[in-house]
């Protein structure tokens, strides 16, 4: 257990910035009155990662974004195919 300078209990963060992409530290616990405790847990990256992992993190992050709003299409994509199919043999058995 690591406790920060005010003497509550700090908790485990994954840095999101650009500057430290992905390190792990620890910072206050408290969220109104933090008393700005960082500690990294990991190394420093070197400067081509700082370069390279926030453009991952975006791609990955657009990649998600797609395969959230194609699940979502997926229902009216198969009623579109079930209709297609019942003209195509309402068609086929007609003529």
């Amino acid at each position: 257990m690591v406790m920060c300078r005010c003497g509550s209990e700090a908790t485990r963060t994954t840095s999101s910035s650009d500057i430290n992409p992905g390190r792990q530290f620890w910072r206050c616990s408290r969220p109104s009155m933090s008393c700005g405790f960082v500690g990294w847990i990991d190394p420093p990256l070197c400067p081509r990662a700082v370069q390279v992992i926030p453009g991952l993190l975006r791609a990955m992050n657009r990649l998600e974004e797609r395969e959230r709003l194609a699940r979502e299409d997926a229902p009216k994509m198969k009623k579109l195919l079930f209709c297609s199919w019942f003209l195509f043999l309402f068609y086929f058995f007609l003529y």
